[in-house]
C-alpha cells in the first residue's frame, strides 16, 4: 500500500459516536477547563453521544505554555484532556488516552527539547500545521481516538487571564497589583477584578453554534476564575450562554477553598458569578452535600441566579476532592429527566 502525501481534507470520517443509534440523548454542551471538564465529559459521555466540550484557551503554564509561545498556537492542553476524557472505555479508547496523556520526562542529558511535553499536544499542534484549521484539527484527533463528542476551543486566539490582588504596603495600608497569565493567576489567592485579554477576543463560530442548539448546558466543576469565569468573561459567549433556549446546569466543585479562591464558601461562588455576568441565569446548581456547610445562604445565593439546588453525592471516596465519574453521571441524568 502506498503512503498518502497529498494534503488532508478538512472534514474526517466519522468519530466513535454511535451511529444509527435511536436514542442519541440530550444534546449537552459541557464548558471548562483542565481536570474539572474532564469529569463532567467522563460522566457526560456515558448519557449522550450528542456531546460538546468548548474548552479554555488561557494556559500559559507547562507544555502548553511553551508550544503556545513558539508556534502562536492555542494552548493544546485543556483541548487535549477534554478529547482523552471522552475516549471510551475499549482497548482501543483506553490506549489512545494514556498515548495522548503521556508525558516525555527528561532523559540522561539536560534541557531536551521533549522533556514534559505531553504527547497528546504534539499531535494536536501537528494537525493544526497540517490543516491550517484548529477546529478541523481537533476533528481529526477526536477521529483518532473515537472520541464520543467533539471538542472546541472557546476562542480563535490565545487569551490572557488577568486579574487584581490585595497586596499589604510597607506602611500597613493595602493596595492592589495585577497578576497576568493563568498559572500565576492559579496560586495567586482572592482575586478580584478578573478579566480576559485581548478584552474583545472573538469567540469561536461553531462553539457559539453548539451553545445555540444544545438542550443542555453544563458549566463547571473547575477552577473557578481560570476555568469557569472566563466563558462569562468573554463577550460574545457570555451573550450566547445568556441568550440560549438551553437548560443551564452549574457544578459546584468539592473544594471550595483553593488558592485561587482563598476563603470564600460554595455561596461566595455563586455571587462572584453574578457579579461578573449579571444577565447569565443558570436553572439548576448540583452540589455535594459536604462542600455546602451552611445550605441556607447556598440556597439564597442559587437563588439570585434563578437556580434551583440539587444536592447529591458525586464525590469520589477517599480524601482526594474529585468527582466520580458514575455518581455524576446518575446526578446529571436525574436532572436531565426531571427537565
Amino acid at each position: 500500500m502506498g503512503m498518502f502525501t497529498g494534503p488532508l481534507p478538512l472534514v474526517p470520517v466519522s468519530s466513535g459516536t454511535a451511529a444509527g443509534q435511536q436514542d442519541k440523548g440530550p444534546n449537552v454542551v459541557a464548558l471548562g477547563g483542565g481536570h474539572g471538564l474532564s469529569a463532567s465529559l467522563s460522566a457526560l459521555r456515558l448519557l449522550t453521544s450528542e456531546l460538546t466540550a468548548i474548552v479554555t484557551v488561557a494556559d500559559d503554564g507547562g507544555s502548553s505554555g511553551r508550544l503556545r509561545d513558539e508556534y502562536g498556537v492555542l494552548p493544546p492542553g485543556d483541548l487535549r484532556m477534554a478529547l482523552s476524557a471522552l475516549c471510551d472505555d475499549t482497548d482501543w479508547g483506553r490506549t489512545w488516552r494514556d498515548v495522548m496523556q503521556h508525558r516525555f520526562r527528561p532523559g540522561q542529558g539536560s534541557g531536551g527539547s521533549l522533556d514534559e511535553h505531553a504527547m497528546g499536544n504534539l499531535l494536536i499542534v501537528t494537525l493544526w500545521e497540517l490543516l491550517g484549521d484548529t477546529v478541523a484539527g481537533l476533528k481529526w484527533a477526536g477521529a483518532l481516538l473515537g472520541a464520543r463528542g467533539q471538542v472546541l476551543p472557546m476562542s480563535t486566539v490565545p487569551l490572557t487571564i488577568e486579574g487584581d490582588i490585595r497586596v499589604t504596603a510597607p506602611d500597613g495600608t493595602f493596595a492592589l497589583q495585577t497578576i497576568r497569565g493563568q498559572a500565576r493567576c492559579a496560586v495567586a489567592g482572592s482575586l478580584e477584578h478578573v478579566r480576559l485579554l485581548p478584552e474583545q477576543a472573538p469567540a469561536c463560530v461553531e462553539a457559539l453554534t453548539a451553545i445555540e442548539l444544545a438542550d443542555w448546558v453544563i458549566l463547571g466543576p473547575g477552577s473557578w476564575y481560570t476555568s469557569v469565569l472566563p466563558h462569562l468573561l468573554l463577550p460574545e459567549m457570555r451573550a450566547a450562554l445568556s441568550a440560549t433556549a438551553a437548560k443551564r446546569c452549574l457544578t459546584m466543585n468539592l473544594a471550595t477553598d483553593t488558592k485561587e479562591t482563598t476563603g470564600m464558601s460554595a455561596a461566595d461562588h455563586l455571587y462572584a458569578l453574578r457579579r461578573y455576568a449579571p444577565d447569565f441565569s443558570v436553572d439548576v446548581v448540583l452540589a455535594d452535600p459536604a462542600s455546602v456547610p451552611d445550605r441556607q445562604e447556598f440556597e439564597k445565593a442559587a437563588g439570585m441566579i434563578g437556580a434551583e439546588v440539587v444536592l447529591g453525592k458525586v464525590g469520589a471516596s477517599g480524601r482526594r476532592p474529585v468527582h466520580d465519574p458514575l455518581r455524576l453521571a446518575a446526578a446529571y441524568h436525574d436532572i436531565f429527566g426531571n427537565s
